[in-house]
């Protein structure tokens, strides 16, 4: 995989993939944990992940809409589906059990609209998430890479992931930016 010198990702300290750059550093402006507020960007990088259509479609759905509330219901059932499907070993049983029981809350904080709350448990999640499915590798420093390794697309999510982790403040302000924000990685889990 070509690196290029020029965008290395301070959360990350690696270089992202060249086919990436533009729609990740685009989202994250210099890999920081602020993302630009820009819903082009964001429409961009959905694209980059491979759900851009769908994503456009629940966005312009709206919160509010029977078919946000069909696709909430289908992430729902599919990341129950995932998490009951990751064979773990026999000590992990209690961790993916504790996983399983963050879904519901984190659901609630979606439906109330309290996204910046939501924004941290989804960050939580995608920490477990990615134990469950990798093992102790998703706490190396180069895990993201190794993602990316296994797949382009993983991983640009699991670098929007560790991403989502670093925002460490975040106005209630930012309501629609961050539902926007969430709703990428909601759309890649739904698909997965």
């Amino acid at each position: 995989m070509k690196r290029n010198s020029g965008g290395a990702s301070p959360v990350l300290n690696f270089d992202l993939p060249d086919e990436c750059r533009k729609a990740a550093e685009t989202l994250f402006p210099s890999g920081g944990p602020s993302p630009a507020p820009d819903l082009d960007a964001m429409a961009g990088f959905a694209k980059a992940l491979g759900i851009g259509a769908d994503y456009g479609r629940l966005l312009r759905a709206g919160r509010g809409a029977d078919e946000m509330r069909k696709f909430l219901g289908h992430f729902q059932n599919n990341f129950d589906l995932l998490i009951q499907k990751t064979w773990v070993e026999k000590n992990d049983e209690e961790r993916k059990e504790n996983l399983l029981d963050k879904l519901s809350p984190f659901m609630a904080l979606l439906e109330r609209g309290d996204f910046p709350l939501a924004l941290r448990e989804f960050g939580s999640i995608l920490d477990e998430l990615a134990y469950l499915l990798f093992g102790a590798q998703s706490g190396r420093e180069d895990f993201t890479e190794y993602a990316f390794r296994i797949d382009i697309e993983m991983g640009l999510f699991w670098w929007y992931a560790a991403n989502l982790r670093e925002m460490k403040t975040v106005g209630a302000d930012a309501g629609d930016a961050l539902w926007a924000l969430l709703l990428i990685g909601l759309c890649y889990l739904t698909n997965f």
